[in-house]
């Protein structure tokens, strides 16, 4: 998902991004919508939010970053 598109759910769920990275984005919209603010933290390619929108993206977020 780009930028723009995470900007947008953003908005919608009424937070600021200002000059937030997208992971940082992705991390108040799991606070706002009540789940964990984990995006980018899978350790070894293990996420066990199953519900989460933004798994995926995650996932891939965290191989980026070990």
């Amino acid at each position: 998902m780009k930028m723009q598109e995470v900007r947008k759910i953003a908005k919608e769920w009424g937070i600021k991004t200002g000059r937030m990275n997208k992971g940082d984005v992705i991390r108040q919209i799991q606070r706002t919508e009540g789940n964990f603010p984990c995006f980018g933290t899978a350790i070894a390619g293990i996420c066990d939010q199953q519900n989460c929108m933004w798994q995926k993206q995650c996932l891939t977020a965290s191989v980026k970053t070990a």
